[in-house]
């Protein structure tokens, strides 16, 4: 197939992008690299079967040549990015997935939209079916990104309502591995940063909260099965084993073989309390299961931020005004 892939150089992004071309496919990457990196694809402008264009997907979306899929990924994904950028957290999600969304219907292609279990917000439910409708607070700091995604899932069943638009739904729950960018602001990233740099890991809360980590090559499984499907969703992808944010803390001290000490700060507005996914619709009609276990992931996540260079690890650098830039 030819699938177009918005989001291309982003962490997950880069990772389907080389499971498509791994399988055959040929890949047209969109990107406006503001969250993503060109060094996450630089390997695979070798190959004859992949090309990426530079492209504000809330702008119009121009791809020449038939397309059989469209995967919607782009998006600012971490907290850092959505705070950052709020406005064009919202635009991705509304004109940016209606843009991506025009491009499937008028070359009658499958339309994958990647959402998230943000839109459960701080559930009242747990664990949470595909069924449960969320707890989200509209207005609250985090409201750029949860409602974005909320409203995409909207417009994309709307389509397939209206036009009969071949549509799928993912519900991605925390995702980690190489190539995390290490000021993202995720859990993940941010633990193995502390600990390789021998600083303090900061811990929101008392840590007691809830999360369930998928390494990036399981999630990845997922989302092609998706695509190869014919099933709208939407579906839960990520690992049903719950973990409270003190033990990743934990284990990643002990892959890393850190001395790093917990430093507990308040826990932000709007935090999600608990947070894991009912997969049972997954794995009855994709036939997909997550296989790799935590530490396991850890410790190829954790080898791949040791063999980066220093400009990687860098922190953003600040404007005049004193906010990131």
């Amino acid at each position: 197939m030819r699938v177009v892939v918005s989001g291309g150089s982003g962490f997950v992004g880069s990772h389907l992008c080389e499971a498509l071309i791994r399988r055959g496919d040929m890949v047209s990457c969109l990107d406006d690299f503001s969250s993503g990196r060109p060094e996450n694809i630089a390997h695979l402008l070798r190959e004859a079967r992949f090309q990426c264009t530079p492209c504000d997907v809330t702008e119009e979306v121009k791809v020449s040549g038939k397309v059989d899929a469209v995967m919607h990924l782009a998006s600012p994904a971490s907290p850092f990015d959505y705070y950052r950028h709020p406005l064009e957290t919202l635009a991705v999600g509304s004109r940016g997935t209606e843009n991506m969304l025009r491009l499937a219907v008028r070359n009658d292609a499958r339309f994958v939209l990647a959402s998230t279990s943000e839109i459960y917000g701080d559930p009242l439910e747990h664990p949470q079916t595909e069924d449960y409708w969320g707890h989200v607070n509209p207005i609250g700091p985090r409201s750029v990104y949860d409602e974005a995604k909320r409203f995409s899932e909207a417009l994309t069943m709307a389509y397939r309502r209206s036009l009969s638009a071949d549509i799928a739904i993912a519900r991605i729950f925390n995702t980690y591995g190489p190539r995390m960018r290490p000021h993202d602001g995720r859990v993940v990233s941010s633990f193995i940063r502390q600990a390789l740099d021998g600083e303090a890991l900061t811990v929101f809360g008392d840590g007691s909260q809830t999360r369930s980590f998928c390494y990036v090559d399981d999630l990845v499984r997922g989302l092609v099965a998706l695509l190869d499907s014919p099933h709208p969703g939407p579906f839960n992808l990520g690992n049903p084993k719950e973990w409270t944010v003190r033990q990743l803390a934990e284990l990643v001290t002990l892959v890393t073989h850190s001395s790093s000490e917990l430093r507990f700060l308040p826990l932000p507005v709007d935090d999600p309390a608990r947070r894991r996914p009912v997969i049972t619709r997954a794995r009855e009609s994709l036939g997909w299961n997550p296989q790799v276990p935590l530490e396991e992931g850890l410790r190829h996540t954790v080898d791949w931020f040791a063999s980066q260079s220093q400009t990687l690890v860098r922190p953003p650098e600040r404007s005049a005004a004193g906010r990131p830039s």
